[in-house]
C-alpha cells in the first residue's frame, strides 16, 4: 500500500515539476522537443571510442537543469530505476575487447573499459535530456509539439491517454490491495497463489473502467482528435534557443571541444 502511495505521489511531483516558473519552462515546447531529439540522436552517434568528444555534451543537461531550477538529485532519483539497467548495457565489453586503447601513466586501458564507458555516458545523458524536458513541459504540451512534427495522431493519443488514466489504474490497485489486506490480515503482500486472480479481477476492473471513461469522452465531443493544450506562438526568443543550441550540438559533435580547449590550454602553459 505504501507503494502504491508512493506511486501516486511521485506523479504529483512531477505534476508541482512542470509547474514551475523559469526560463526553460517558459520557451515553446517544439523549441524543446526538437532540440532534445537532435541532442538525443547527436549523442547516440558518437563513436564508441570517442569518449572525450562526447564528455562536452554533458553542458547540455546541465545547462537546462540550471536554468530550469531543477536539481539533478530530483532527476537521478526519479531515474533510479531506468539508470541501472542503462548502465548495464556495456557491462560485458571490457571482456569481449581487451586489445589496449589507451595509457593511463604506465597502466593500460583496454577498448573495451572505453566503450563501456561511452555507452554508459550515452544512456545517462540521454535519460537528462529527456527527463528535464518531460519536467518542464507538461504532457500535453508534448503531445501537441509532437502533432506540429506530424506524429500519427493515432500514437500521440496513446500517449497522452496513458499517462493521463495511469493514476486511475494506481486508484484501481489501491482499491484491490486495501480490499485485500482486509481479506488477509497479517499477510505482507500478495500471496503469489493470488497473483493470477489479482491481475485478472485488475484487468476486468480496467476494461470497465476504461468503457465508462471512453462514453464521458464521446458525450463531450471527442471524435478521435484531441485539443491539445494551447500553446502560444513561437517568438523571437524561441527561434534564437532553438537555432543556438542546435548549432553548438553540432559543433561539439563534429569538433573535440575538449581536445580543443586542451591543447590550447596545454599549449599555452608550455
Amino acid at each position: 500500500m505504501e507503494r502504491i502511495d508512493h506511486a501516486a505521489s511521485e506523479l504529483r511531483e512531477m505534476d508541482d515539476l512542470v509547474a514551475m516558473a523559469s526560463p526553460v519552462h517558459s520557451l515553446h515546447p517544439l523549441a524543446k522537443l526538437i532540440t532534445t531529439i537532435a541532442y538525443i540522436f547527436l549523442t547516440v552517434s558518437f563513436g564508441k571510442y570517442d569518449l572525450s568528444g562526447l564528455i562536452v555534451m554533458v553542458l547540455y543537461p546541465v545547462l537546462m537543469f540550471e536554468l530550469s531550477g531543477v536539481s539533478v538529485k530530483t532527476c537521478f532519483y526519479k531515474l533510479r530505476v531506468v539508470l541501472p539497467l542503462v548502465c548495464a548495457v556495456g557491462l560485458f565489453n571490457p571482456f569481449f575487447d581487451r586489445a589496449p586503447l589507451l595509457y593511463l601513466g604506465s597502466a593500460a586501458v583496454s577498448g573495451g573499459v572505453v566503450s563501456m564507458v561511452t555507452l554508459m555516458l550515452k544512456g545517462v545523458f540521454c535519460l537528462m535530456a529527456s527527463f528535464i524536458l518531460v519536467a518542464s513541459t507538461s504532457l500535453d504540451a508534448i503531445c501537441a509539439a509532437l502533432r506540429k512534427l506530424h506524429v500519427p495522431n493515432m500514437l500521440v493519443t496513446l500517449l497522452l491517454l496513458t499517462y493521463r488514466y495511469i493514476s486511475v489504474m494506481i486508484d484501481e490497485v489501491s482499491v484491490m490491495t486495501t480490499a485485500y489486506k482486509l481479506r488477509a490480515p497479517g499477510q505482507k503482500g500478495i500471496h503469489c497463489s493470488a497473483w493470477g486472480s489479482f491481475l485478472g479481477q485488475l484487468l476486468l476492473r480496467s476494461m470497465d473502467r476504461a468503457e465508462e471513461l471512453y462514453s464521458s469522452m464521446q458525450l463531450r465531443g471527442f471524435c478521435g482528435e484531441f485539443r491539445y493544450a494551447d500553446v502560444k506562438p513561437a517568438n523571437a526568443k524561441d527561434y534564437v534557443f532553438t537555432l543556438a543550441l542546435l548549432l553548438a550540438l553540432i559543433l561539439c559533435r563534429y569538433y573535440n571541444i575538449a581536445e580543443i580547449f586542451g591543447t590550447i590550454a596545454f599549449g599555452g602553459a608550455a
